[in-house]
C-alpha cells in the first residue's frame, strides 16, 4: 500500500506544520524466517530485527511501498544502511545496478509492464516502467518498490512454499525478486513481438497506406525496454561470480538461471530493434512511392483539366475575328473537341499508371 501523503496542522495565529508520517506506514510486509518457515504474529520491522538478534536465528524480510525520504531514514537507522543507498531508494531514478556496502549488497532492477492497447494508430504508450530495490544483508533483506505494477506478494508467497528456498537466506530472497522481474522481462518482449509483427505486416502489404507515427512508437518504446534490460547484464554478472563471498554457492546457481533468461531476453530486444530500424527504412521509402504516385495522379488530372481551361480562356478574349464565333455550331464543336481530348488524355495517363 503507498504511503499517503503528510497531513497538515495548524492553529490559529501559527503557521501550518508537517507531522511526519511513521516508516510503519510505508511497510507492505514484514515477518521473520527462520530455517525458511515464516514465523507467526505480526511485528515491527524494529522488533522483528531484535528478535533475529536476541535470537541469532533467521532473518528479517521487509518489504516498503514508495517511502519518502523521512520515512527510509526511519528504516536505515534500525538497520545501518548506508546513507547512498536511502538516497537511490528514495529517488527511484537509477539504472539496475548491484553495489556492495560493506556486508551489504543493493540491487537495483527495472520493472516493466506491458500497457494494452487496441492498435498503436491510437496508443499513446507501450512499455510502462517501475522500480524495485533489494538490500540483503546478513540478518535482513529489504525490498523497496516504486511503481503500481511492482508488487512482491506473489513472490513472497511462493518462496513462502519453498522452506529449503527461503533457508538459503537473504540472497536467495534477492534472487526470487530478480527472477520474477526476468520474467516479467520474457512476458513483455513476447507482447512486444507481436505489435512488431503487426507493424511489418502493414508496412510490407501491398496496396496499404502506411502511417509512420506508430513505427517510431514502438521503436521509442523498444528503446525504452532496452535501457531497463540491458544494464542487468552486469550485476547479473557478478552475482554469479564465485569472487563474490557474500552469495552462497547455491543461490549462485539460481543466479545463472536467472542471466540465461537475461540474456535471451536481451538478443530478443535487439532483434526488435534491429527489425524496427528496417521498417522504418521500409515505411519512409514506401512513404516515398506514395508521395509520387499522388503527384502522378495529381499531375495527370492537371493536364487534362487545362485543356478545356485553355480552351475556355482563348475563347473568353474580347476579339471579333476568332474562328467559328459566329458559327451556330461553333459551341457544340468545342465541346466535343474538349471531350475528346479529354478522354485521350485520361486514357493515355491510364495506360501509363498515371491514373
Amino acid at each position: 500500500m503507498p504511503p499517503r501523503p503528510h497531513l497538515r496542522t495548524s492553529t490559529p495565529g501559527k503557521p501550518s506544520s508537517r507531522v511526519p508520517i511513521p516508516p510503519s506506514r510505508a511497510v507492505v510486509d514484514c515477518a521473520v524466517y527462520v530455517d525458511g518457515k515464516r514465523l507467526p504474529g505480526l511485528r515491527t520491522f524494529s522488533h522483528a530485527l531484535d528478535e533475529v538478534r536476541s535470537t541469532g536465528r533467521g532473518y528479517v524480510w521487509v518489504g516498503l511501498h514508495s517511502p519518502d525520504s523521512r520515512q527510509m531514514e526511519g528504516v536505515a537507522n534500525t538497520f545501518g544502511l548506508h546513507e547512498l543507498m536511502v538516497e537511490d531508494a528514495v529517488q527511484a531514478h537509477q539504472r539496475p545496478k548491484l553495489e556492495q556496502y560493506d556486508n551489504t549488497l543493493f540491487l537495483v532492477l527495472k520493472t516493466v509492464k506491458y500497457v494494452a492497447h487496441e492498435s498503436l494508430q491510437v496508443a499513446n504508450e507501450v512499455v510502462e516502467t517501475g522500480e524495485i530495490m533489494v538490500m540483503a544483508g546478513n540478518e535482513f533483506v529489504i525490498t523497496v518498490r516504486h511503481g503500481d505494477h511492482t508488487g512482491l506478494s506473489g513472490v513472497r508467497k511462493q518462496l513462502e512454499e519453498l522452506p529449503e528456498r527461503l533457508a538459503l537466506g537473504p540472497t536467495a530472497v534477492m534472487h526470487a525478486v530478480a527472477d520474477h522481474v526476468v520474467d516479467t522481462y520474457v512476458d513483455v518482449t513476447t507482447a512486444v513481438e507481436f505489435d512488431v509483427d503487426a507493424l511489418e505486416e502493414n508496412v510490407f502489404s501491398p496496396g496499404r497506406r502506411i502511417e509512420i507515427e506508430p513505427v517510431y512508437l514502438l521503436k521509442r518504446e523498444v528503446m525504452e525496454l532496452r535501457r531497463a534490460v540491458d544494464p542487468l547484464d552486469a550485476a547479473l554478472r557478478r552475482l554469479t561470480s564465485s569472487e563474490d563471498k557474500l552469495i552462497p554457492k547455491e543461490v549462485r546457481r539460481y543466479f545463472r538461471d536467472v542471466q540465461d533468461h537475461h540474456t535471451s531476453v536481451n538478443e530478443r530486444i535487439a532483434s526488435y530493434d534491429e527489425v524496427l530500424t528496417s521498417l522504418i527504412d521500409a515505411a519512409l521509402a514506401k512513404v516515398g512511392i506514395q508521395q509520387n504516385t499522388d503527384m502522378r495522379k495529381i499531375s495527370a488530372w492537371v493536364a487534362i483539366a487545362s485543356v478545356p481551361t485553355m480552351i475556355a480562356g482563348i475563347y473568353g478574349m474580347n476579339f471579333d475575328n476568332i474562328p467559328e464565333l459566329h458559327w451556330k455550331y461553333g459551341y457544340f464543336v468545342v465541346l466535343t473537341l474538349l471531350a475528346t481530348i479529354c478522354v485521350g488524355l485520361w486514357r493515355t495517363f491510364r495506360r501509363n499508371h498515371w491514373l
